[in-house]
């Protein structure tokens, strides 16, 4: 991911900000506790995750999914899958797998929210074959597209079809800094039960509002290639820890880097350190390579 990437990672400020002032009411609503973590890379092919395979590897997603639980389902960003190829990486995952697809680029990037009706059916009754295994859709709009666009916003939420999970990145900074503007998109969010993405990348630190408007956490945490990766993710362990505490319901963590092959890595160390702080029993990735490092 080259999104928010910057040429000097020392220079930027990583701690976490407080939380937004309605985070908290929101957490308290869900009364059910902790039910899911899903944990897991942007891609499973082996280009971009080396040293992650064993050598003789056939079929990654079917070795992926016996180290991780979960993958940010990007390739559905770049061509709409087809039902006979969304039940084939169904079969090829054990049953607490789970599948978190992009919407594809058609939607988001070329109609821009308009004109979709066709496109979003397509894509939502494809995505319905990964039955229990899908775990949340999300729209990553175009950095370009705008809060002057809000009411295309609006009418894709109150269309989309209840009955899939959705979960909403914006990019653009102007949704972060018009402070009426983001409170009313929240609001929207909130009515609607559709999960308010938080990133975590370098160069847009904007991106980390730390505004939740379900009791899900969907953080795209997004690596520096650099040590301080390590201590960012200690950072978001402690956050997630007291958003547990506060009534956190589902944690939806995916890895990015700018040099992929280290996202194994980061995961590895992320999951072991919450194995630890939360008594779970996640399975922590194996590397093939012996020697993996961050750079």
């Amino acid at each position: 991911m080259k999104f928010g990437q910057v040429e000097d990672p020392s220079q930027i400020d990583f701690t976490l900000p407080k939380d937004h002032s309605k985070t908290k009411e929101i957490l308290a609503q869900n009364k059910k506790g902790l039910e899911n973590i899903s944990i897991g890379c942007a891609k499973w092919n082996k280009t971009d995750l080396k040293g992650f395979y064993p050598k003789g590897t056939k079929d990654e997603l079917s070795y992926y999914a016996t180290q991780f639980n979960s993958i940010e389902l990007n390739a559905t960003f770049y061509g709409m899958p087809s039902a006979d190829q969304v039940l084939t990486w169904k079969e090829k995952t054990p049953a607490d797998f789970k599948f978190f697809p992009k919407i594809t680029n058609t939607v988001s990037h070329f109609r821009r929210l308009l004109n979709i009706d066709d496109v979003v059916t397509q894509f939502a009754t494809a995505v319905l074959n990964f039955d229990e295994k899908l775990g949340m859709v999300f729209l990553q709009l175009h950095d370009n597209f705008k809060p002057k666009d809000y009411e295309r916003l609006e009418q894709f939420v109150n269309k989309w079809p209840k009955e899939v999970p959705l979960a909403i990145e914006l990019r653009n900074t102007e949704w972060f800094t018009d402070e009426e503007i983001f409170d009313k998109t929240c609001q929207l969010f909130e009515d609607n039960n559709i999960t308010n993405i938080i990133v975590d990348t370098a160069g847009r630190r904007d991106m980390l509002h730390m505004r939740l408007t379900t009791p899900n956490a969907f953080i795209r945490y997004v690596g520096a290639n650099a040590e301080s990766d390590y201590e960012r993710l200690d950072d978001w362990l402690k956050h997630l820890t007291q958003w547990k505490k506060d009534g956190l319901q589902n944690l939806y963590f995916f890895v990015h880097q700018n040099i992929e092959k280290a996202s194994p890595l980061l995961s590895a160390y992320f999951i072991e350190k919450l194995n630890k702080e939360w008594k779970t029993e996640l399975s922590v990735p194996k590397l093939a390579d012996e020697k993996p490092t961050l750079f």
